[in-house]
């Protein structure tokens, strides 16, 4: 198994034109998308990683106006 470059961020862009939240998990380009669950789609990278998820008709699935983070080690920046 591949490990992900840690340098990688992750980046949540939600798309109002067509309702769409991507998930950007890493900085390669993706060769195949997989579509898991109606209107959930994953990227893959060539080394079959995930390199990002698209979830259709975010607003109507999820709460969009909060992202809640449990237990990451990441370090809050000043504002």
């Amino acid at each position: 198994m591949n490990e992900q470059n840690v340098n990688d961020k992750m980046r949540l862009s939600y798309y109002p034109e067509t309702d769409s939240l991507y998930i950007d998990l890493a900085a390669t380009d993706s060769v195949d998308s997989r579509e898991i669950s109606d209107g959930v789609v994953v990227d893959y990278d060539i080394n079959d990683k995930i390199t990002g998820i698209d979830i259709d008709h975010a607003s109507k699935i999820l709460n969009l106006r909060e992202l809640v983070t449990d237990r990451l080690p990441i370090e809050k920046q000043a504002a």
